[in-house]
Parts: structure tokens; sequence; C-alpha cells
């Protein structure tokens, strides 16, 4: 792995929790390898394209690794509803990263939709050389998984495959399938696939209490977060 460089970012409102100030450490590295990038996720890093990131916030905590125990995962009510109404109707297609028309429309249509109905920033859309620089210019070890009902795709989802376990990076899906739950659909076969290859972990990124769109990371339980000091400890078991 080679780094091309690395800043820290200057603090600014945070774009999760009201009141706080935030800052991220960045590294743009090229030729990083499954290996690599595993002990950098222990180590509380996250990844986008070419460019690794982790908090730095002045006075806040709150963004917290989040992975889940492969083995001891047990679906909750709500996860068995939206799998009972996934399966045998959703096709899962897992391929290399690529664009395509169909792609682009589908993460425009989810980014207009959470902009209306949730409140996130607008967003101007991806063309194809935007989205190839987010998804697809990614190291070899990551995964495209496309998802499809009746020959039309309904979500995608990219994944990093590593020694240790899955990394859950980004997943959009059609508004109009909303009722299916195929995020928690896409985290239930992150899960299952993790089980199928063997791997310990699922990891989805950080959980904030307190902030409603990242706190259901830990409704996938038994999951472990991880602490200021660098330590994984069980988090909520059931």
């Amino acid at each position: 792995m080679e780094t091309l460089y690395s800043y820290v970012a200057p603090p600014s409102p945070c774009h999760y929790l009201p009141g706080e100030q935030w800052s991220l450490q960045y590294e743009m590295v090229q030729g990083i390898t499954a290996a690599e990038y595993m002990q950098r996720l222990v180590d509380g890093w996250r990844r986008f394209g070419g460019m690794l990131f982790r908090p730095r916030c002045p006075a806040c905590t709150q963004c917290r690794s989040l992975r889940v125990d492969v083995a001891r995962f047990r679906p909750n009510r709500s996860q068995r509803r939206a799998a009972k109404h996934c399966a045998g109707r959703v096709e899962l297609h897992i391929g290399s990263p690529g664009v395509s028309r169909a792609k682009l429309r589908l993460y425009d249509r989810f980014h207009q939709f959470q902009a209306e109905f949730k409140g996130w920033p607008d967003h101007p859309g991806k063309d194809v050389g935007s989205y190839g620089e987010s998804f697809v210019r990614n190291p070899a070890f990551t995964e495209e998984w496309c998802y499809y009902m009746e020959g039309v795709l309904a979500g995608v989802g990219y994944v990093d495959a590593l020694p240790a376990g899955l990394s859950a990076i980004y997943f959009f899906y059609d508004p109009g399938h909303r009722p299916l739950s195929l995020g928690t659909w896409n985290v239930l076969t992150c899960l299952d696939e993790a089980k199928k290859r063997g791997l310990p972990h699922v990891y989805l990124g950080y959980f904030v209490a307190g902030c409603p769109s990242l706190e259901y990371k830990a409704n996938f339980k038994p999951n472990q977060i991880r602490d200021p000091d660098g330590r994984w400890r069980d988090f909520l078991v059931e």
C-alpha cells in the first residue's frame, strides 16, 4: 500500500449530532491489499474509493465502529419479517463493480427520495464518471451485489470481502420497494454470505447513539463496538 497524502479536516458542524463539531482524518492510498485494509478496519478506519477515513472529532467520541457476530446472530421479529417478504422474490448477483444506466437511475431515485422524505441534502446526481470514481474504482477485493426483482434492478450494494469479515460499504435501492425493507435484507444477506464463507464478522460502519439513520445497525445482534481506546467489546447481545 502506498499513501499518496493524508490530512485532518478542520472541525465543522456535525452531520449526525446537532450541536457537535466533527472532523475526519483522511488518507488517500493506492495498492491497498485485503489484509492491510482488514487491519485498518479493526483499527476504526473506513474506506470509500481510494480514500481511508476515521473520526478525529475535537470533543466527541460517539462515532463507533460496529461489527456483527456472524456465528451467534439471530434475527429479530422485524428482520424475520423482511426475510419472509424478500426470500424467493429478490435474486442476488455478485460480481465486479461496474456502471450502467440502470444503476445511475436507481442511485438518483434513491437519493431524491431520501432528500424529500428524510431531509438528506440535495444531491446533484451521478454521471458515469462520478459514479465510477465512487463505486467502480475500488480495490480488487470489492464486490458489487445487485438485487433483481423479476429481472429488474431493485438494489445495489458494495461490499469488501476481507480475510476476517465482510464490510458493507454502501447500499441503495428503488424507493418503490421500500415496504420490502431491502436495506435490512441486504444486511441479512451479508450475514448469510459471511457465514457461508466462514467469516466471523460483518462490519456495518459507524454507529452513533442519538442519530436515527445510524442507530439501526445495533439491531443486528449480537454485536461488538469499538471503544475510543481501541478495544472491541460486546455491545448489544440477546
